[in-house]
């Protein structure tokens, strides 16, 4: 249950950064790089997390990214978030990549993501976060199913934990 007194609206932590896609975003087929879109996702969700928190964060995971529709040289992209579920000291924050032709003004989700960030006190350790109150029917429905992506979540840590510790640390010599 949200602790009332400590909780804040999913609206107080909606972030929007706009970006003009140029050619140097772009690949050789005129649609911006992956890795640019990533980017800008860990920043305005960055940015998002820290509104909620009013403290440092750190990006603890990216669940996922998911490009549905290339995002074209000349278009202007939004990359728009807001935290959906707090719990503890941790924070999920969603993002939505939205593309617009400036020249005929369509706009389209191009891609999707979620994305955890932890909270830092001023010892640098992960510190209390308040929790979300939801009010719009995306924000509802994103609070709501939280839960089962938390339980997937830690499902998939606890197997690369795993996995890290099958391969241990190679020397700079040894390969996979």
């Amino acid at each position: 249950m949200i602790n009332e007194i400590t909780a804040k609206y999913a609206k107080e932590s909606r972030t929007i950064k706009e970006h003009l896609v140029l050619p140097p975003d772009t690949n050789h087929h005129g649609t911006m790089f992956g890795g640019e879109v990533m980017s800008y996702i860990d920043d305005v969700a960055t940015i998002c997390a820290s509104k909620h928190a009013r403290n440092p964060v750190v990006t603890a995971s990216t669940d996922s990214v998911d490009f549905l529709r290339p995002i074209k040289t000349g278009h202007s992209v939004s990359f728009e978030s807001f935290v959906t579920w707090t719990h503890n000291t941790s924070m999920e924050v969603f993002v939505r990549i939205i593309s617009e032709d400036l020249l005929t003004g369509k706009r389209e989700v191009c891609a999707t993501s979620f994305l955890t960030f932890v909270a830092l006190g001023p010892d640098g350790r992960p510190t209390h976060v308040p929790g979300v109150i939801p009010e719009r029917p995306e924000e509802i429905a994103l609070h709501e199913s939280a839960p089962e992506r938390v339980k997937i979540r830690r499902a998939r840590r606890k197997e690369r934990e795993k996995f890290a510790e099958g391969f241990g640390v190679l020397k700079p010599w040894e390969t996979l």
